[in-house]
Order: C-alpha cells, then sequence, then structure tokens
C-alpha cells in the first residue's frame, strides 16, 4: 500500500518579525486564510501536528479533529538564537550564521543543526507503516524541508534550496521506505 503524506507549512501571522523559533500565536486574518486553504486539501487519513502553538492553530482551522501531536515534528531547536531576528544574528555573529547556513552539521547556536533535523525527520518518515494510508501533518518550514531533502535523497547542502511558505503543501507518496515528491494541485491526491 502507498502511503499518500501531505506536509502544510504553518499559517503565519500577518504583522510580525520573523523570529528564529519564536511560536508567535495566529492572528485573525491568518486563521482565515488557513481555513480557505482547508477547501483544497486531500480528504480522509491520518492529522498529525508539531508542537508548537501555530501549528496546532493552523491544524485546527484546517479542520483537524483528532490531531495526534508529534513531538518528531518540532521546529528546529534554535538555541542561544532563540526569538532573534535574522538581521540581529547577522549583525551580531555574521561568521556563526554563514557557517550554520554553509554547513549541515554546523551548530554554533547551541540548538539544533541541519543535518540533525533532517536525520530526525527522516527517521520519522520511516516510521510511516506501510498501511498509514493517507495521512496530513502541519509543520513548520524546517520540517518541509528536511522532509523534500529525504524524500529526493538530495544532500543537506540543498535543504536552505526549498522554499515552503506559510500554508503551501509539500505532498509526498511513500512504500518500501521509498519516498517521492508529488508536484501539482494539492487537492489532487489522484493521477488523472
Amino acid at each position: 500500500m502507498t502511503v499518500r503524506l501531505t506536509l502544510v507549512c504553518a499559517a503565519a501571522p500577518a504583522e510580525h518579525d520573523v523570529r528564529f523559533g519564536a511560536d508567535t500565536p495566529l492572528d485573525e486574518r491568518s486563521l482565515r486564510e488557513a481555513q480557505a486553504a482547508a477547501e483544497v486539501l486531500p480528504a480522509g487519513g491520518s492529522w498529525y501536528t508539531a508542537p508548537a502553538q501555530r501549528c496546532r492553530q493552523t491544524a485546527q482551522a484546517l479542520g483537524g479533529d483528532a490531531v495526534a501531536v508529534e513531538s518528531a515534528l518540532r521546529g528546529m531547536d534554535m538555541g542561544s538564537w532563540r526569538g532573534r531576528t535574522l538581521d540581529e544574528v547577522a549583525a551580531s555573529d555574521g561568521a556563526a550564521l554563514a557557517l550554520w547556513m554553509s554547513d549541515p552539521d554546523a551548530a554554533p547556536h547551541g540548538g539544533e543543526s541541519v543535518a540533525q533535523v533532517c536525520r530526525r525527520i527522516a527517521a520519522w518518515l520511516e516510521e510511516r507503516p506501510a498501511d498509514a494510508g493517507r495521512a496530513l501533518a502541519v509543520v513548520e518550514q524546517a520540517v518541509a524541508r528536511a522532509a523534500v531533502v529525504h524524500a529526493l535523497g538530495a544532500p543537506q547542502q540543498s535543504f536552505w534550496r526549498v522554499d515552503v511558505p506559510p500554508l503551501s503543501a509539500v505532498q509526498l507518496t511513500g512504500r518500501s521506505r521509498r519516498w517521492n515528491l508529488r508536484a501539482g494541485a494539492v487537492g489532487c491526491s489522484e493521477p488523472r
């Protein structure tokens, strides 16, 4: 049986500074956008969410009733950079930021490296039972990036080349520990 997994990147508050590891609650506009996105999601299956508040709020707005919170789907641990903007880190620790973005094994912030996130998400994907059928998971951008890297067997350096905007979806299909990336309309889960 083929596992059909849709990863939805959590909604983001409309007006906020993007901060590493910040779990800003969603505003009304973002919740409405998530509710509208629900209309094009594949129907049925299991629902999962990362533990972050905005992921749980997005899952609820998308119509997820029985949503399992999966700690393995948590966002990247940003260590000492948590709560800081990219500009703040670049200004105070530019060399460390450049190292982190060029070496997947680097974790100058004392948190999680890109390689660690990629391994964690690869393990979660490989734990999906063959009879899992359809599933939807609301995740942070780093998790969706790591899933794409794993599905394609791409080098971890490509992590930063995967762009997953809020409320976008990544569709993966898998069987026997082999994953494929599926492009196309979010609501189209079967080939035409």
